[in-house]
Parts: structure tokens; sequence; C-alpha cells
């Protein structure tokens, strides 16, 4: 019935600050940008791996959501990497703070946490 998971949405509070985060912190390919003036919207459209998978929206005062790791509701986004040592040190020296890097029990992975600019939770995750 589903083929896969199509994109991610993601509304930001400080949209230039969060594109910066997304494009040149995390360096992700933006497909497209559009202002949606009806709704004083900006809509940014990015690849992952060229595989466009996340949308990131600016809305005039949106409301806050807990994004806590474990708040009920989406619990984070993880990224999947080759090397999460190597990602993690990339991300810290672009000013990112990752969570110490752990071990998943079940598969044996290496994976660490941290947060984008209105604290969403995000993961990196080995492959």
């Amino acid at each position: 019935m589903f083929n896969r998971i199509h994109h991610t949405a993601i509304i930001c509070s400080n949209y230039e600050l969060s594109k910066e985060f997304y494009v040149n912190t995390l360096g992700l390919k933006v497909v497209a940008e559009v202002f949606r003036e009806e709704r004083k919207s900006w809509k940014l459209d990015l690849a992952v791996n060229d595989l466009y998978q996340i949308e990131l929206f600016s809305f005039e005062n949106p409301p806050e959501r807990p994004s806590r790791p474990e708040a009920c509701g989406l619990r984070h986004l993880a990224f999947e990497v080759d090397d999460v040592e190597k990602v993690a040190q990339v991300l810290n020296e672009r000013g990112v703070v990752t969570e110490p890097i752990r071990i998943d029990e079940f598969t044996g992975k290496q994976f660490t946490f941290f947060a984008d600019p209105d604290g969403l939770p995000l993961e990196i995750y080995g492959r």
C-alpha cells in the first residue's frame, strides 16, 4: 500500500535561522523555495542525499509544541549516516552540540541526538 515516506514537514519559528541551519550547517540541498503571500509563509523544499524529503515552513506566530524525545507525538527525525563519529565531529565544529554517542542495544549501531534551532530533536544513526 505505501511505497515510502514522501516528506517530513517542519514549522520553524525563525525562517532565516532555520534555513541557515538546515542548508548550511546540515548541508541539505535546496530543491525549491517559495513565498506564499496569502499565508505570509515561506516553504523551503530540501533534499537529503538528492532525495526530496523535508519541507521547512514559516508561519506567523505558530503555537509552541513539546519536542523532547519522550513527548507524545513525533519523537524525532533521524538521518542515516555512514560514520556517526565523523558526522558528529563535523556538526560540533559547526557549533552544533551533540549528545554522547550511544550504541543501539538491539542493532549494535551508533547514534546520537542534537537539536535544530527550535529544539526539534534530530538524530544521526549509523548505517
